[in-house]
């Protein structure tokens, strides 16, 4: 008897993973290829589409290489992808741009969406705080110095729509869980809203149809089956947003259940069996991709992303060391290892793409502060690490603030596979901190939503159910907590002293 196997895809930002999955949650088979961001101009990050179908395709066949003839079936396919990267399409369905998540050119449009509706009125209806992360400001840009381009556009789309269809699905399919990174729609009434088109001048034809998690799109294409080994005809599923997706990957479905995700950016997501609104309007309100649930999360721009910057731009001897006989990354963890918490008296603050969460500005920026003739690169590399897990446990105080409180945090990325980032992030948030046996939760989380699609699972709290697996859990080690707490201090005062000061902003503006 065939085995029968469902395959997760995910789209990242840097990456593209594909993974083969048993529905116990085994890993069959899985492939990798990273790629890179476009940077026309400063703040602004772009990507080609059709660059990540064509990495995307290569990832899929060699998956697929490593089947073996007859002895297992894809039972169905489903995507997980960046959220809040919108791809400009022309009449025929040709990307004509695609603007990354990272992208802040729009802060100017932002102010304009203040100053037609008000942020208190746009997080009341979307959810989100408002800033340039999100699409609406965006296209309001593009529409406003680009018209020529504009003039061209028919359809938009997010990446994990754009995928999908490239697979053979029907359309371009939204899903609920991302769709409010759209800036135009309500996750209480799952609708556009109409005043927001409206005030805007947005036209709903532009927009996805958005479908839940787990529906059937369509089917793999003969011209997809050609590209990427998959099997014509197998059932294509709709999946999740990058983060969405990892969170039920993380097995993070029930009210009050917690993960951070540490990948090229960080999220800390809380689980609500309602649609709440944060007085303060600091957190996000997303849809899980468990309708009926929703999730308050804390959005980090930039997290592991930051610590490869410093593999490629600081820690290049270790890189090319590590060329051809091993990984950068191993190399640069032992060192890490070796240098006490707190790196010697060494902060990084790591806006290096903006802060997002709980403080909201684009002119962050980052960088070391401490720095003394006596510092190494490993003290560096450790407080890269370190810098970047605190501006988690900020995310996380403002969680807690807004009373969503937990015991212990469920942790998930590519930050994951390294055991001592595990033990700075259980020191940082002084809370026990649990990896999974499958620490990429957002490929999981495709591959459950897949599995539910195709009726392998009854619901998508079943495959999360089936699939879902523990992998070590670690404890804060408290002398290590207590001096994190004492940096964590000096962390909060660096940034607001240097926002009283206008430094970001001058700093942004030479």
């Amino acid at each position: 008897m065939k085995k029968q196997l469902l395959a997760g895809i995910d789209v990242g930002t840097t990456g593209v993973k594909v993974i083969l999955f048993e529905p116990d949650g085994t890993a069959f088979s899985s492939a990798y290829e990273e790629y890179a961001c476009i940077y026309p101009k400063p703040g602004w990050v772009e990507q080609d589409p059709q660059m990540l179908v064509n990495a995307m395709d290569r990832t899929c066949r060699a998956a697929m290489a490593q089947v073996p003839g007859m002895q297992a079936e894809i039972a169905g396919v489903s995507v997980s992808a960046q959220r809040s990267s919108v791809i400009l399409l022309d009449e025929a369905g040709i990307p004509l741009r695609m603007l990354s998540w990272l992208d802040n050119r729009a802060a100017e449009e932002s102010d304009e969406i203040a100053r037609v509706l008000g942020a208190e009125r746009f997080y009341d209806i979307t959810g989100l705080p408002l800033c340039a992360t999100w699409i609406l400001p965006k296209l309001l840009h593009i529409r406003q110095h680009d018209p020529a381009l504009w003039g061209k556009v028919r359809r938009v789309c997010q990446l994990h729509d754009f995928i999908l269809h490239s697979l053979g699905a029907e359309d371009y399919f939204g899903n609920q869980a991302e769709a409010c990174f759209w800036g135009l729609w309500d996750n209480r009434t799952l609708r556009f809203d109409p005043a927001l088109l409206s005030a805007f001048e947005i036209n709903r034809t532009l927009l996805p149809e958005i479908r839940k998690t787990g529906e059937v799109a369509g089917t793999l294409s003969s011209d997809a089956a050609e590209r990427t080994g998959l099997p014509f005809g197998t059932p294509l599923c709709i999946g999740a947003g990058d983060q969405n997706s990892a969170a039920l990957g993380a097995g993070v479905t029930t009210p009050g259940a917690v993960s951070i995700s540490l990948g090229t950016g960080g999220l800390a997501t809380v689980v609500l069996d309602g649609c709440y609104r944060d007085p303060r309007r600091q957190g996000m309100v997303t849809s899980h991709a468990i309708s009926g649930l929703w999730t308050f999360e804390g959005l980090q721009n930039a997290a592991a992303g930051v610590f490869r910057w410093f593999r490629d731009e600081i820690a290049a001897l270790e890189k090319a060391q590590a060329a051809g006989s091993g990984n950068a990354y191993d190399t640069l963890n032992q060192m890490i290892g070796s240098v006490p918490a707190g790196a010697h008296g060494l902060l990084m603050l790591p806006y290096f793409a903006g802060s997002a969460a709980p403080r909201w500005n684009a002119a962050a920026s980052g960088g070391f502060l401490g720095l003394t003739l006596s510092h190494t690169r490993a003290d560096m590399a450790r407080a890269c690490m370190e810098g970047i897990t605190l501006e988690q446990k900020d995310i996380l105080h403002s969680l807690q603030d807004a009373g969503k409180g937990f015991s212990h945090v469920r942790i998930v990325g590519g930050a994951t596979k390294s055991p001592v980032w595990n033990q700075i992030q259980a020191d940082i948030y002084n809370l026990p901190c649990e990896t999974l046996a499958i620490n990429d939760a957002a490929v999981l989380g495709a591959a459950i939503s897949a599995g539910a699609g195709t009726h392998i699972f009854s619901s998508l709290a079943e495959g999360a159910k089936n699939m879902v697996h523990i992998g070590e859990r670690y404890e804060p080690v408290p002398q290590n907590a207590g001096k994190y707490e004492e940096l964590y201090r000096i962390y909060c005062d660096t940034y607001e002293a240097m926002e009283k000061a206008r430094v970001f902003q001058k700093l942004a503006n030479l």
